[in-house]
């Protein structure tokens, strides 16, 4: 009688060992948004590649006191290098952007939600704004192009503020929220180093600070994306998680 209640108890252990490890391991598994988050880091790759790398195509370059915009001007030696080195900078930036909105559904607290969101924004009005009006010759014409250049870069730099801005707090509001934005305040921080050192340090090295605003959002995109990588709930909604508890 005792053995049969030995091996019931037994048997129930098992069991249970078996379920936890099954639900552990069903947690582990990424879901498609989770995977796509990580284009982000391509993104980031494919941008410092094309920064690193198009100089080569363009004589006479000084990285440490011309614009990344210069490489990718309509009329640069280097522009047909550059769009080889970043073909894939603007599409898995938005990519990513767009599925941590996804994923970010139902997660964390509304204004890290609100702050990602005016992110994303922004990160479309790069992609597109940059893409349709490049700067038409190195330096600053005065062209059309250039002044629509000018206003995309005003509007990126203003909602690049406020979504940081924004995030940052919602960190310092939640615990949940915490390294969101501590990314947030070291990706603002480098904007402002950029911002700022450009008015103070002299042209020569006016690309080096430059440098710390441009690869701030990149930056920012990809550390997103591996937040939503590492998210165990990402892309659920509200209900999936009830029927899960």
């Amino acid at each position: 009688m005792f053995k049969g209640k030995r091996n019931a108890v037994h048997d129930r252990g098992v069991c249970g060992h078996a379920w936890y490890f099954f639900e552990k391991r069903k947690a582990m598994k990424k879901s498609l948004v989770q995977k796509l988050g990580l284009l982000g880091g391509v993104s980031f790759l494919s941008y410092a590649a094309a920064v690193a790398f198009a100089p080569l195509a363009y004589p006479g370059y000084d990285w440490m006191a011309q614009a990344v915009s210069d490489l990718s001007a309509a009329n640069a030696p280097s522009l047909a290098l550059w769009n080889q080195l970043s073909a894939l900078y603007n599409a898995c930036e938005v990519v990513c952007t767009t599925v941590v909105c996804i994923g970010i559904q139902g997660q964390k607290t509304r204004l890290l939600r609100v702050g990602v969101y005016l992110f994303a924004v922004m990160e479309w009005v790069s992609a597109i704004g940059y893409r349709m009006f490049p700067l038409s010759d190195s330096g600053y014409a005065g062209a059309f192009q250039d002044i629509m250049h000018m206003a995309v870069t005003a509007v990126v730099v203003l909602l690049s503020i406020v979504s940081l801005t924004v995030i940052i707090t919602a960190g310092a509001k939640s615990r949940a929220c915490r390294s969101y934005g501590v990314c947030a305040a070291v990706a603002l921080g480098m904007m402002l180093v950029g911002a700022v050192g450009m008015k103070l340090v002299p042209p020569q090295y006016f690309g080096v600070v430059e440098r710390f605003s441009v690869f701030a959002a990149t930056g920012f995109n990809a550390a997103l994306g591996i937040h939503l990588f590492r998210e165990e709930n990402a892309g659920e909604t509200q209900n999936d998680q009830e029927e899960k508890s």
